[in-house]
C-alpha cells in the first residue's frame, strides 16, 4: 500500500450512526427536502428563516452581493436586545429561566427573561449616562458571569459596538485591542475565580489604560471583593451602584441590518490581531437559525455551551443564538476539574442539561481522566452532544458517544470559524447519519467545496483547500480598519470564493472531513503529511488521550515529525518506541515520529484550542511567541525545559 493509500485509509471511517429514533421522531428539522429547497433558492430560505425574528422595519432586499462584500436584509431594521430579551417577556417565557449560572466556588443564580430585561435596560441607561451613544465602541473584559451577557446586550440595546476581550488576555493584549477599536469605555470586574485563585482583571485594566488614551470611563462589577487587588481606574463607576439608580425602561434603538454589532479580535500567531466585524441582521438570523436546527432546540430544553464568551463560540452559542430563540442557557465560571474532575457532569445532573456543546480537546482531556468520572453523575437528561473548535478524531467521537451519551444521544460535530459567525458544516440530529470524525454536510443554504491549488474541484478522498462558494448571512463583513487585508487574506486566492484556510476531504458519500489548518502540513522527505492524520493515528492507540504533532526543521528530510503526547492515567511502561511503531503501521514508516515527548498537559487556550505554534517554537528552540491566551502558561515552560534537555 502506498503512503497516499495509507493516509486515505485513516479517514475511511466505516462506522456510522443513524439518528436516534426518539430524536428523529420529534426533530424540528425532519424533512430531508430542506437541503434541496435551500440549495435551489438560498435567498428564499434565509428570508424564511429571517421571519422568526422581530423586525421594526421589514427588509427591502434579502441579499446585495458585490464580491467579496455582502449586505443581508438590506433596509431592514431590528434590535438585537429586543430580539434576545424583550419579545420573550410578552407571554409565559417572561418567567422562564434565560440564564442558569454557576460560579466556580459553587454559588448559583437563575435569571428569568423578565429579570434579564430589567437588568439590560438599566445597564443600557447606565451606558448612556456615561456618554456612550450609537456607534461608540465599548471594550468588555470580564469573566464568565451573567453580567458579561448583560453588558453585551446593553450595548446592542443602544447601538454601541462591543468588543469582548477574553479574560485570559494580558494587559498588553488588552491595550492593543482597546486602541485598535478606539474604545471609549471599558466594562470589567474586580477579579474572576479560576481554580480557586483570583484572576486580577481590574489590575490588568489599570495597566492597560496607561497606554489607552481613548478610554474615558470604566464600569466595574464586584465579583471577588477583598480577594482582588485594590486599584482605582480612570473614571471608575461601580456596576451595582450605577444600575441601582437607573430606570428599567429603555426603548431599544432601531438598527439597520448592516449596522456593526461587534468586533471580535482573533488571537493571531504574530503581528497585529484581526478585528473581525459582524453586523446585526444577518448575524442574528444565522446564529438563531443554526442554534435552533443544529441542536434541535425545544422550548423545554436546558442548553449548555461550555465555551468562554470571550471567543466567537460564546458570542454565537452562549449569548445571541440561544437568547434569540428564548432558550435556557447555562453559564459556568470555572474549569472542568475544580474542585473535582466530575464538575461538568455534576452541572449536567444538577440542572437537567439536555444539550451539551464542548471542544474536542476537552473531550480528549475527559478521555484521559477516564470513564469513571462521568459515571459518577446521572447524565440521562442529555439528548444532543456537540463538538466545536477543531476536528474531532474518530476515537474521541466514539468515546464521547459511548461514555457521555451512553450510546443514545445524537452527536453533532460542527465546523465554523470566527469569520463565518455561525455553524457552516454540521449534521442535523433528526436527519443525518453521522460518521465519527466527519462534520458531514454543509448546513442548508450553505455551499462548500474542496479545491486544488489551481481552483479545480478535487475528487472523492483527495485533499485540498476548503472554500465557501456563496455568501451566508452571518459572514464577517470586513477586518476593522483594514478592508484591504480582508480582501487579500480571504478572497484573493479564489475570486468570489471564501478561503477558509482549512484543509478538507470529501468522501464518496459527500461527507466533509476537516483536516485542520492548511499550514498544519509537514513536508517530510518530499512527502506532504497532515499533522491531524498523525495525531489521529497516535490517539488511536489505547494508551493515548491526546496528541499534538508539529514539524521541526531537519537538515536531511526538510522537516521531521515531533509529537507531544498525553497518556491516559492507566498507561504504564516505556511508550515511545511503541507509539512510533504504531504510527508506522497506521500510516507508514514515513510518518513515524522522530521525537515523542510525554506531557501531563498540552498548551491550550481557555477555549480548548491547542497552541501548536508554541510547540513549533519549542521544537525549533526559538523564543516563545505570545502566551497570553494560554489557560496555563506553566505548561509551555515545562515543555520547553524538557525539550531543551534533548541534544540536538
Amino acid at each position: 500500500m502506498s503512503e497516499a493509500d495509507r493516509l486515505d485509509a485513516l479517514l475511511q471511517e466505516t462506522r456510522s450512526f443513524p439518528p436516534p429514533a426518539y430524536v428523529r421522531t420529534g426533530a424540528i428539522a425532519s424533512d430531508p427536502g430542506i437541503y434541496r429547497r435551500a440549495d435551489l433558492d438560498p435567498e428564499g430560505f434565509w428570508s424564511e428563516m429571517g421571519t422568526a425574528l422581530h423586525w421594526m422595519r421589514p427588509w427591502d432586499r434579502v441579499l446585495q452581493w458585490d464580491p467579496p462584500h455582502a449586505q443581508w436584509f438590506v433596509g431592514g431594521e431590528l434590535n438585537v436586545a429586543e430580539n434576545c430579551v424583550d419579545r420573550h417577556c410578552v407571554g409565559p417565557r417572561r418567567n422562564k429561566a434565560a440564564i442558569i449560572w454557576e460560579g466556580e466556588p459553587g454559588d448559583q443564580r437563575v435569571i428569568t427573561y423578565g429579570q434579564l430585561q430589567r437588568d439590560v435596560a438599566r445597564a443600557a441607561n447606565a451606558l448612556r449616562r456615561l456618554g456612550i451613544t450609537k456607534g461608540d465602541r465599548v471594550a468588555i473584559y470580564m469573566g464568565m458571569v451573567p453580567e458579561l451577557a448583560v453588558a453585551m446586550l446593553a450595548c446592542t440595546r443602544i447601538g454601541a459596538v462591543h468588543t469582548v476581550i477574553f479574560g485570559g488576555f494580558s494587559a498588553e493584549a488588552l491595550r492593543e485591542r482597546i486602541n485598535d477599536a478606539r474604545c471609549r469605555l471599558v466594562i470589567t470586574q474586580d477579579g474572576a475565580w479560576r481554580r480557586g485563585r483570583v484572576v486580577p482583571l481590574k489590575q490588568n485594566v489599570e495597566e492597560a489604560l496607561l497606554g489607552a488614551p481613548s478610554v474615558e470611563h470604566t464600569l466595574v462589577y464586584r465579583r471577588v471583593g477583598a480577594a482582588a487587588p485594590q486599584v482605582a481606574l480612570r473614571g471608575e463607576v461601580d456596576w451595582d451602584e450605577a444600575l441601582a439608580h437607573e430606570s428599567a425602561v429603555c426603548p431599544p434603538e432601531p438598527m439597520q441590518a448592516e449596522d456593526m454589532l461587534y468586533i471580535l479580535y482573533t488571537s493571531g500567531t504574530t503581528g497585529k490581531p484581526k478585528g473581525i466585524v459582524h453586523t446585526t441582521g444577518g448575524y442574528l438570523v444565522g446564529v438563531a437559525t443554526t442554534h435552533r436546527l443544529v441542536f434541535d432546540l425545544h422550548d423545554s430544553d436546558v442548553y449548555w455551551c461550555a465555551a468562554d464568551i470571550g471567543w466567537v463560540t460564546g458570542h454565537s452559542y452562549i449569548v445571541y443564538g440561544p437568547l434569540a430563540n428564548g432558550a435556557t442557557t447555562v453559564i459556568y465560571e470555572g474549569t472542568p476539574d475544580f474542585p473535582e474532575r466530575d464538575r461538568h457532569w455534576r452541572i449536567i445532573e444538577r440542572y437537567g442539561v439536555n444539550i451539551y456543546y464542548t471542544a474536542p480537546t476537552t473531550i480528549r482531556t475527559f478521555m484521559r481522566w477516564g470513564p469513571q468520572e462521568p459515571a459518577k453523575a446521572d447524565l440521562s437528561s442529555l439528548r444532543i452532544l456537540g463538538s466545536v473548535g477543531e476536528p474531532i478524531n474518530p476515537e474521541a467521537w466514539i468515546w464521547y458517544h459511548e461514555n457521555i451519551g451512553k450510546g443514545r444521544c445524537a452527536v453533532v460535530d460542527t465546523w465554523w470559524q470566527t469569520e463565518t459567525g455561525m455553524i457552516m458544516i454540521t449534521p442535523l440530529p433528526g436527519l443525518t447519519t453521522t460518521k465519527p470524525g466527519s462534520a458531514t454536510h454543509p448546513f442548508p443554504g450553505v455551499a462548500a467545496a474542496v479545491l486544488d491549488e489551481a481552483g479545480n474541484l478535487v475528487g472523492p478522498g483527495a485533499g485540498g483547500n476548503l472554500v465557501l462558494t456563496r455568501p451566508w448571512p452571518a459572514m464577517m463583513r470586513t477586518i476593522f480598519n483594514d478592508d484591504e487585508r480582508f480582501v487579500r487574506q480571504y478572497w484573493s486566492r479564489y475570486p468570489g470564493k471564501y478561503l477558509t484556510g482549512d484543509g478538507a476531504r470529501v468522501d464518496a458519500d459527500g461527507y466533509f472531513w476537516l483536516l485542520g489548518r492548511v499550514d498544519d502540513v509537514m513536508n517530510v522527505a518530499g512527502h506532504r503529511l497532515s499533522t491531524y492524520e498523525i495525531e489521529s493515528a497516535l490517539v488511536d492507540h489505547p494508551a493515548v488521550a491526546e496528541a499534538a504533532v508539529i514539524g521541526r526543521h531537519d537538515d536531511l528530510k526538510g522537516q521531521a515529525v515531533a509529537a507531544f503526547v498525553t497518556l491516559k492515567e492507566s498507561a504504564s511502561g516505556d511508550m515511545g518506541a511503541e507509539l512510533k511503531a504504531h504510527v508506522a503501521v497506521k500510516i507508514g514508516p514515513i510518518a513515524r515520529p522522530d521525537d515523542i515527548f510525554f506531557t501531563a498537559e498540552l498548551p491550550k487556550t481557555r477555549s480548548g484550542k491547542i497552541m501548536r505554534r508554541l510547540l513549533r517554537d519549542i521544537a525549533e528552540r526559538r523564543v516563545l511567541g505570545d502566551t497570553t491566551t494560554l489557560a496555563d502558561p506553566n505548561v509551555v515552560a515545562m515543555l520547553k525545559q524538557q525539550y531543551d534537555g534533548v541534544e540536538e
